[in-house]
């Protein structure tokens, strides 16, 4: 305030005053933006993506034991195909056998080709197998 040197004298004062219709609002709140989705649905997605997946291995697991199965009963199916294939190659080798030997001892007298050389009855396969 001023003071003037005559008291009686009085001074007009011009109070500052806000605009007509105030000053605006004060921002006093945070201004952050919107920072992605929240740990809950992070957790979510994450969730639901560990159950898909182990679906995913559930299926692909049964799928293999499937497959599995298929070729252990596949070869179950195959082996008296391959025995008889075997079987029908040793007798071919042996026949051939026989024959190699009758040429080779067609000089020898008595001697009988294909005859074992063992004095039993009992059947011997070929312990050895004759690569030419």
């Amino acid at each position: 305030m001023l003071r003037s040197a005559n008291p009686t004298v009085s001074l007009q004062y011009r109070q500052d005053m806000p605009p007509p219709g105030g000053f605006e609002a004060v921002k006093y709140k945070r201004n952050l933006p919107f920072r992605g989705p929240s740990g809950l649905v992070i957790l979510g997605a994450v969730t639901a993506v560990c159950a898909y997946g182990f679906y995913r291995v559930g299926k692909g697991n049964l799928e293999k034991r499937e497959l599995q199965r298929e070729k252990v009963w596949s070869r179950i199916h195959l082996v008296p195909l391959l025995l008889a294939e075997g079987d029908r190659d040793a007798y071919r080798r042996e026949v051939a056998a026989v024959e190699r030997e009758k040429e080779i001892m067609k000089d020898v007298k008595g001697w009988e080709p294909g005859k074992s050389v063992y004095n039993n009855a009992r059947y011997r396969s070929a312990e050895s197998i004759v690569v030419l």
